[in-house]
């Protein structure tokens, strides 16, 4: 006698040698023994041979029509054997029995498995809409392979183009787009986007970066569109003074602006005059919630991604021929440049002037320098005065110029567009602590480290940074900053252009007009805000790192510097000269650190912006 019987998921026969109460020791057709558990035989039978059924069987399951079967069966459970009679006729052969068991278990769509040899046909809409799923992958599977096929001839399909953005930053990896890209590039040999950049889907490599960027940080756009009005007050007082920026020629967000006046006494009045969004932006409206949602304005090379939208950022900057509100701080300033005493004022002040370093820095620095008999230029003289102040602010910080120090160079990227649309970036240093960059950075430090404390003398949160232990940290617990030099430090000088700044603001506000402050101490969504902002902080400068090293890497193809040097940080690491390009160049020679290396650019990799390259001479 032989059996029929299901193992491990796939159907076997053989023929039994030995039968037990609960089980059958058996032999195939190889001769190989098994023990079978009755539990799993679905038919016995005498004929035909072993190695005669299945072949039968498989050559009459290929010929069984697949819907007349469905049809036959009816729409109760039923069992193989019963289902066999009504399509082969009354007493079907064990080949038609084992048959039609192949076939069930073969269409899992028309068939459902109900026990031991017993099925259920499927209800009919679940088998169109399964059968409609199946003609769809068949469809999806022959578009893939034309999509794969033209890929690997170097094109990129046409149906890519619009969602070429996720393929390249967020793909649906379920979506056939990507399977049909990842298996090309599986075929060639490499990533999905190194494929894509072969197919011309990567024009623009600075244009990569960002809309990964964005897609990551800002997912609803870069333009922050918001249909909230700003009100300012109408009742503040107009500070008799007439104030000055010093900024960049690219600066939009003005956020500071200084004013000198000579007092009856002979003493100095100098003031340091901040943007005051924080007037105008009230708690949970619309402006405020997107500061907290972006917490900074993004900076890059050419461009930047502004905190707050334009249309906010016009009420508020501190433009020219205009009077702007403001948080004032006054200081009293004796001659000899000792400070007095200070007072803050929420108030309008009026902005006579945007000076800006291109027109002004060399003249300036010239004056610096000791010739204060060269030529006459806008703002000169308060420019004298407030320049000596803040010499004698840094030597008071310890923090007075080291004569030996070596000089560090900051450098300022700007790209241009030129009339074929072609971009060429130019990169211009800049000596760190530049005069004019002392000046306005030892009057922010001033404002910044009297406001908190301030703050903290008035048991007002607010948020400090904080150095000891050699670490810069964002905490609302008070603390020295050691870096600088101070026993307070709380960023507030830069509201248009961090979030940080205008929540102090707003503490900073409410402290002067004796108003509940918006954050306690100890307040959680304070500390919610310092984790937000440090997380989009980095961020944010990693992006300008990367888009920096690009245009570094632009710049040296767009001059040509087959050769260029550098000098030795430690082992293989080198800094590029003229350019904030730091590298590793595997191969070089132990050297000292500070020594100087010439070397030979072979090839660039834009995605991951490597260069090769190697030692020319030392």
């Amino acid at each position: 006698m032989h059996v029929f019987y299901e193992e491990d998921g796939s159907f076997k026969v053989a023929t039994v040698k030995e039968s037990q109460p609960a089980s059958l020791m058996v032999e195939d057709v190889r001769g190989k023994r098994s023990k079978v558990k009755n539990g799993n035989v679905l038919l016995k039978f005498e004929r035909p041979g072993l190695d005669e059924v299945l072949p039968q069987a498989d050559t009459l399951a290929a010929e069984i029509d697949l819907d007349l079967l469905w049809e036959t069966c009816g729409e109760h459970e039923f069992g193989f054997e019963e289902l066999a009679a009504e399509y082969f006729g009354a007493n079907p052969s064990a080949a038609s029995q084992i048959a039609v068991v192949l076939r069930l278990s073969a269409a899992p769509m028309y068939f459902y498995k109900k026990g031991k040899g017993r099925y259920k046909a499927a209800p009919e809409e679940n088998l169109k809409a399964a059968l409609a799923g199946l003609e769809r992958k068949q469809r999806e599977a022959e578009q893939m392979a034309v999509w794969q096929a033209e890929l690997v001839a170097g094109k990129l399909p046409e149906a890519f183009q619009p969602i070429i953005n996720r393929l390249l930053h967020r793909p649906d990896k379920n979506g056939i787009e990507y399977k049909a890209l990842a298996q090309a590039a599986d075929a060639a040999h490499t990533s999905p986007t190194r494929l894509l950049q072969s197919v011309g889907a990567i024009p623009d490599v600075a244009d990569y970066f960002l809309q990964g960027f964005l897609l990551e940080t800002f997912p609803k756009g870069r333009e922050a569109v918001v249909s909230q009005t700003v009100t300012l007050p109408t009742d503040l007082p107009v500070a008799d003074v007439q104030a000055f920026s010093i900024d960049d020629v690219t600066t939009t967000e003005i956020d500071d602006a200084l004013s000198l006046k000579k007092l009856p006494n002979g003493n100095w009045q100098v003031g340091i005059h901040i943007a005051a969004p924080a007037l105008g932006i009230a708690p949970d409206t619309e402006l405020d919630k997107l500061v907290f949602d972006r917490l900074s304005t993004v900076y890059f090379p050419g461009d930047k991604i502004t905190m707050l939208p334009d249309s906010a950022v016009q009420v508020f900057t501190l433009q020219e021929g205009a009077s702007r509100p403001a948080v004032s701080m006054y200081l009293e300033v004796s001659p000899g440049f000792d400070i007095l005493n200070h007072r803050t004022v929420v108030e309008q002040v009026p902005i006579a002037a945007n000076l800006r370093h291109d027109q002004i820095e060399a003249l300036f620095n010239e004056l610096t320098a000791g010739k204060e008999e060269g030529p006459d230029f806008p703002w000169k003289a308060e420019l004298t005065t407030l320049w000596r102040f803040a010499g004698n602010l840094e030597g008071r910080r310890g923090r007075a110029d080291d004569p030996n120090a070596p000089v560090r160079i900051d450098y300022s990227f700007y790209v241009d567009t030129l009339d074929n649309g072609e971009k060429r970036v130019r990169i211009l240093p800049r000596k760190r602590g530049s005069p004019m960059d002392k000046l306005v950075a030892e009057m922010m430090i001033l404002v910044n480290s009297q406001w908190g404390k301030d703050l903290k003398d008035a048991e007002i949160a607010g948020i400090y940074r904080v150095q000891n232990n050699g670490r810069v940290r964002m905490t609302t617990q008070p603390g020295p900053h050691i870096g600088l030099g101070v026993e307070f430090y709380a960023w507030s000088s830069s509201p248009l252009r961090r979030a940080v700044d205008f929540v102090n603001q707003q503490q900073i506000i409410a402290m002067v007009s004796g108003t509940k402050p918006r954050f306690q101490k100890n307040d959680a969504e304070l500390f919610a805000a310092i984790g937000a902002f440090d997380t989009a902080y980095a961020a944010y400068a990693d992006f300008q790192d990367k888009m920096e090293r690009y245009w570094c890497l632009r710049y040296m193809e767009q001059e040509n510097m087959r050769e260029f040097s550098g000098s030795i940080i430690k082992e293989n690491l080198v800094r590029v000269d003229g350019m904030p390009l730091v590298m590793r160049v595997p191969g070089l020679p132990e050297l000292p650190a500070g020594s100087t290396v010439v070397l030979q650019r072979l090839k660039t990799d834009w995605l991951e912006l490597n260069l090769d390259c190697r030692l020319a001479t030392m």
